[in-house]
Formats: structure tokens, C-alpha cells, sequence
């Protein structure tokens, strides 16, 4: 069977914006640009969310900048991919591997931002964040190994909406406070806990109908 990597499945709620916003921009994109470059991309992006942050320990408007790297990761990722297909230039195989390792470290520059900028007794709750974020991942790779489709999205939640309430949890931090902010954390705690638990229910599931339907196929056979 072909690598399946590239092709993801899921539709999530902001997928038709973004593939108009994608269409768009994809045309713009400067020829000596390429796919690689993009995606390696998300390195500059990381480190600087942590500078960033760091500055807005000391003054919480720096956040707004964070949330442009965030921006630009997001339209930076969106167009790695679709640079390569378009123009038969992508590394398949390479885009996989880089793309998503580079993702679970952005994730960690963002949350590495946070434990810097507020305060020492929210710490063990980011990590908890972390966790259940990781998982969602680790999720994804071992459903696409069992069953050949690559799902980043669930219940409508993807990596675009999942950047966007970091954007607003940064909004909150400079227009509220953090004193007020912080209290949004338990909340995406809860609501992403319930989400996996949800998402590994209907993940083994299917993997489970798909053992069981090649189970019938053999006892078939025999």
C-alpha cells in the first residue's frame, strides 16, 4: 500500500475557510520558496515564542507577538504540504516525519512560554496540558498505523482550533491579567481530558470493527 502520511482525513470546523485561505495564498508563495523551507520554518517560529514570553514576564504586551508567531506557524504549516503538491516537489516521507516532530515542539515552546510567565503553582497544570495534548498525537500515530488514515481532527477540533484558543488565551492574558486569564486553564484541562476520552473511544472502536471484519474475512476462508 502506498504511504498515506500526506493525506490526512477529519474535517474540522475552520477546513473550508482555510482551504479558501490556502487557494489564495498558495499562488504567492515565492518560487525559490520551497516546501522544505516552510516546514523547517516552525524552528524560528518556536524560539521565538520563548523569547517572547520571556519578555512578557516583564511586560505582558510582548504576548500579542507571541500570538503572531502562532499566526505565522499556522499559515507557514498550512502551505508546506500544498507547495510540494503543487509544484511535485514534495518530500513525502521527510514532510511527515519533520512536519509533525516539529509540531510536538512547537507545542512545547508554547507551553515552555507559559511555565515562564505564570506563576509557579500552574505549573503542574500545564504539564497535565502537555500530556493530554501529547496524546492526542500519539493517538493519531498509532490509529494511522493500524488503520492507513492519518485523523488530525476530531469532533471538529484540529490543530487550527486548537491554535486559535492559545491566541485567546494570550488575549485574555493582556486585556484581563493573568490573576483572571489563569482561571481559563482548568477549563481547556477539562474540555481536552473529555475530548481524548472521547477520541480514544471512537479510535478503538473502529480499530476493533477492523479486526473483528478481517477475523470474519479468515474464518470465511477457512
Amino acid at each position: 500500500m502506498p504511504f498515506q502520511g500526506d493525506k490526512k482525513v477529519g474535517k474540522s470546523l475552520l477546513q473550508d475557510a482555510e482551504g479558501k485561505l490556502r487557494d489564495w495564498m498558495l499562488p504567492r508563495v515565492p518560487r525559490r520558496v520551497e516546501t522544505y523551507h516552510l516546514t523547517l520554518t516552525t524552528i524560528l517560529w518556536s524560539l521565538m515564542i520563548i523569547v517572547f514570553s520571556f519578555l512578557a514576564k516583564y511586560q505582558v504586551h510582548f504576548l500579542w507577538l507571541v500570538s503572531l508567531m502562532i499566526f505565522l506557524q499556522y499559515i507557514t504549516d498550512m502551505l508546506d504540504g500544498a507547495v510540494g503538491r503543487q509544484r511535485n516537489t514534495g518530500l513525502v516521507k521527510w514532510g511527515y516525519y519533520m512536519d509533525h516532530f516539529l509540531d510536538y515542539l512547537f507545542l512545547c515552546s508554547i507551553l515552555i512560554g507559559y511555565a515562564i510567565l505564570l506563576p509557579d503553582h500552574l505549573k503542574y497544570m500545564q504539564f497535565f496540558i502537555l500530556a493530554i495534548f501529547g496524546a492526542f498525537m500519539v493517538n493519531s500515530f498509532l490509529s494511522f498505523s493500524a488503520t492507513g488514515e492519518f485523523q488530525i481532527a476530531y469532533m471538529g477540533i484540529g490543530p487550527t482550533e486548537i491554535r486559535l484558543v492559545f491566541i485567546v488565551v494570550n488575549a485574555l492574558l493582556v486585556i484581563c491579567g493573568k490573576t483572571h486569564a489563569v482561571k481559563a486553564l482548568p477549563i481547556v484541562l477539562w474540555l481536552a481530558t473529555f475530548g481524548l476520552f472521547v477520541t480514544v473511544y471512537r479510535t478503538q472502536k473502529k480499530i476493533w470493527a477492523i479486526d473483528m471484519e478481517a477475523k470474519g474475512s479468515a474464518g470465511d476462508e477457512n
